[in-house]
Order: C-alpha cells, then structure tokens, then sequence
C-alpha cells in the first residue's frame, strides 16, 4: 500500500465509519475521505425508534466517533455533502457543489430509504413522516409535542413500525397500527412471536388493525384522514410510515455494478468491479452457512462487511461467514435474533419459570435456523453457538424449564 493511495467511502453510517477506522487500523497509509449527506456527525442509528422519539436518549450521547477521533485517525469527514454521480472508468465521483474526487479503492455504504408506496395524498401531507436519521425523528418529536389529541397512525406493523409505536405509546400517544397482511411481522418471523408482540402492544393500549390497505389519505381539519381499501378511516395528527425500504443502488448503476436485491458481492464485498467494494444494507452477497442469496439489513451485518472489506482491501484475504443477528427493544422488552428463520419446518417454544422470558427455535429438519429470544439472553448466545457448530439439539429436553440452558444438557450426543 502506498501513501499515495486513496480511499473513498460513500455513506458514513455504521458501515462506512467502521470501514474507516478498520482501513487505518489494517495499515492503509493513504488518504481516506467519508461523504454522508446528513450533516450530523455520524451517530448510532437503532435508538431512532426508540430513545430518540421517547426523548431518553439523545444523538449527542450516540455519536459513533468523537470529532477529534476522525482527526487523529486521519479520516476526512465531509458531512452534508451528497455524491451525485460515480464514473467508474476513470474513478471518479462528483458532488452536488460541483467538487470531484478520484479514488484508487471505493467503498459503497450508501444503505437504503424509506420505501414510500404510491398511495394518494401521502407525499404532499406535513403530517406524514418516514424515519430514517436523526432529522427524521426530531421532526416527529416536534410534531407530536405540537399535535393537540397526540392521535397517531403507524402504516406498517414490522419492526420499525412497532418499535415507533412503543416509543409514542411511552409519552401518552394513542396509537392505531394498520398492517395490509393477516398479521404483523408477517415477512420476517412466527405466528407464535407476531401473537405475542400483539398481545403486548395491545396490553399496553395499542390498536392493532390487520387485514389493511391504505388506499389515500386527506386532510381533515387539523388532522390527516387514512383512509382504507375497506372504506374504514382514521384520524391522526401524525402518519408514521413503516413499510419497509428501498435499497439506494443508484450510484452503484451509474458504475454498471451487478445489481439485484441490493449491489452484488462475493465474499470479499468486492463487487463487479474490482476496485469497488460494498458494505451494509445496500449489498447481495451469498451466505455459506444458509447457501442461498440475502441481504441483511441490520448493523451487525453493516460491521461485519466493513471488517471483511478493509481487511481485503489492505491484502489480507477474509470472507464473510458471520450468522445473522438482529434486536428489538419495546416497552420495557428486548427481543435477541440469531440466524434466520425462512424455512423452518418446526418451531418449539421454551418457556421460562421467569414468565416475562421465552425464546422460540426454529428447525428445518434436524437442523437449527435461529432462536427469537424475548428477555434471555442465555438462550440467544446458546443458540448462536449452536448454529455456528451445525450440532443437533434434543428438543425434547429443549422446551423442558427444568433442564438448563447448556450445551452438555442440550445436545445430543
């Protein structure tokens, strides 16, 4: 590597701002520049559905990196800059100021957005919010202090969208949530784990509503009027809309990378073009251990490629290998995700003598998927150890309270 070399990194989440470091730390000597469009210094991205809207956590108190670190560390931050086109024959980007930067190795973080389905009235209503970064949330924040009934809809009942939820139920909201399928969480876990956050939010005096489809919103006096398919209707002061993302892949096709669910990688998180590697939401890769195709849209798969990447990049050879892991907090909850559950032909619930603590295992065959772990910590580390060895479990003794938590009680032999 020569001092002469740079690096460009575009998005400067978790992702980028970890690649940044890990190239330093790996012994990259040439210049690195970080380019994010949101102008806050780089911060932690999780609590934005839940202490942000609360108002128990701040973005001063979650920033990723202190100022003086990208100083030291010789890492140029340009925040509140948006790069606008990629010329990969001469390894070029501009920007939105008109500013040009070649590079000898790139790094796309560019993540993804709000996913905004075209429904009537939904992109010209102020009183309707995505949330994405930390302007985002102070934006609801501001609007709900401000709204005078604090009635909120929440379109969309995955994670974010209870999460939110949670958040505003916590500071007096009522909440209705209208989910277009049979049932939330619907695409990403169980009948037995959207049943029981179901009940809980509903012990906690939120509306659940399934089965909707929101055809148009209105404004109605000094509220928005969601209206349904079904001819059902809801006032609220503030929309919340969580139906999931759209990957930003654009710049990754002005460069002619593969693309297809996300910016194509191999193992390395390089891309189609060798001097172009991808981390984060915005990336494809095939994943050995589940050997099919995904992308993950989770900070821990964000650190992980950026580790894999730089470690690439400066000449040591890394693949990709991490199992999945995911969270959730909501209310006074946390919900621990290891591996991943698409496929499973079984799933055995544990339930705990501590009633506030159960985790469901997903099997396909013999086979452990994943564990959904609800306030238990033992049985998400376990089952992550688990799935990494590809050992079998007795699941007989399994959902038995009275036998613990280990290995040598657990697995067959």
């Amino acid at each position: 590597m020569s001092s002469e070399q740079t690096c460009l990194i575009i998005g400067a989440s978790h992702g980028g701002v970890n690649a940044a470091f890990a190239l330093r730390k790996n012994g990259w000597k040439g210049a690195i520049h970080l380019y994010d469009s949101d102008p806050a210094l780089p911060y932690h991205r999780p609590p934005l559905s839940k202490g942000y809207l609360n108002g128990t956590d701040t973005i001063e108190q979650n920033i990723l990196k202190s100022a003086a670190s990208y100083q030291e560390a010789e890492i140029d931050l340009h925040l509140g800059q948006s790069v606008v086109s990629l010329d990969s024959r001469i390894k070029q980007i501009r920007l939105t100021n008109g500013q040009q930067a070649t590079y000898d190795r790139l790094i796309l973080a560019t993540g993804a957005r709000p996913l905004v389905p075209p429904i009537p009235g939904l992109t010209d209503n102020e009183r309707v919010f995505t949330l994405r970064t930390a302007a985002d949330a102070q934006s609801i924040r501001e609007a709900f202090a401000a709204s005078s009934q604090k009635r909120v809809v929440v379109i969309g009942g995955g994670y974010i969208g209870l999460e939110t939820a949670a958040a505003l139920r916590q500071l007096g909201a009522t909440v209705q949530i209208l989910e277009r399928e049979e049932r939330i969480l619907s695409r990403v876990t169980s009948t037995e784990m959207a049943q029981f956050f179901t009940e809980l939010h509903q012990s906690k005096g939120v509306d659940i509503l399934t089965g909707k489809e929101v055809s148009s919103i209105e404004s109605k006096d000094s509220a928005a009027k969601v209206i349904c398919s079904d001819q059902s209707v809801y006032l609220a002061d503030l929309v919340i809309l969580g139906v999931g993302v759209r990957v930003n892949t654009a710049l990754a096709g002005q460069a002619g990378l593969r693309i297809d669910n996300g910016i194509q990688v191999n193992a390395h998180c390089q891309t189609s073009d060798s001097n172009i590697y991808a981390i984060g939401d915005c990336t494809s890769f095939y994943h050995p251990h589940y050997q099919r195709q995904l992308r993950l849209e989770s900070v821990q798969n964000a650190l992980d490629q950026a580790r894999v990447a730089t470690a690439n990049i400066c000449g040591q050879v890394e693949s990709y290998t991490a199992i999945p892991w995911f969270w959730s907090d909501q209310y006074d909850l946390k919900l621990q995700i290891v591996g991943l559950s698409q496929g499973y032909t079984e799933a055995m619930v544990r339930r705990e003598a501590n009633a506030s603590s159960f985790s469901v295992w997903y099997f396909r065959e013999s086979e452990l998927l994943a564990v959904d772990a609800v306030n238990n910590a033992r049985a998400y580390i376990l089952g992550g150890k688990i799935i990494q060895s590809g050992k079998v479990v007795d699941r007989q003794r399994l959902i038995d309270p009275g036998i613990p938590l280990k290995p040598n009680t657990l697995l067959l032999k």
